[in-house]
């Protein structure tokens, strides 16, 4: 693994890491289709993954404006959200799937948001203005799937819940 020196190497490295967690995205939203209980929630999963795959472009993209190769580097954090993802959902009842999916699903669109502010604002600073349109479309990616996720939590709680009662 080569030493981070310089800003444009972190940036770099980032990118890296962003680009992994994308692809690790990509490959969860698959298995959450195929466990997600409810119909409209798996075509959820499958519409975000049509997303996923034009963001990984998008990271793509940005790889080649700055003249570095695509390459992915270790994404510790997004791998951490997937197996606790999948220990929780081996464990929680058929009838409660669906609300481990979308628990899940809310911290992963939480911690890629982050990781977008981050990448913008150091892309910003680098004067890598040609890049920051194509994260900016990731981030608003993100944000509206957020929204979509809360809606549906939302939805499948009161229906949790109308049953534990």
């Amino acid at each position: 693994m080569a030493k981070i020196e310089t800003p444009q190497d972190l940036f770099a490295h980032k990118l890296g890491a962003t680009l992994k967690m994308e692809n690790t995205v990509l490959e969860m939203l698959g298995e959450l289709e195929e466990k997600a209980q409810d119909e409209q929630l798996k075509e959820k999963f499958h519409h975000h993954a049509e997303e996923t795959r034009q963001q990984i472009v998008n990271l793509e993209q940005t790889f080649s404006a700055i003249g570095v190769d695509p390459t992915e580097n270790p994404c510790p954090g997004i791998e951490g959200i997937q197996k606790e993802g999948q220990q929780t959902i081996k464990q929680a009842d058929d009838s409660l799937v669906d609300a481990v999916i979308l628990s899940g699903a809310a911290e992963t669109e939480h911690y890629e948001i982050a990781v977008y502010e981050g990448l913008i604002t150091h892309a910003g600073a680098l004067g890598h203005d040609d890049v920051v349109s194509l994260l900016e479309e990731n981030l608003e990616i993100e944000q509206h799937t957020l929204e979509e996720v809360k809606k549906a939590t939302e939805q499948v709680a009161q229906q949790t819940a109308g049953r534990a009662a």
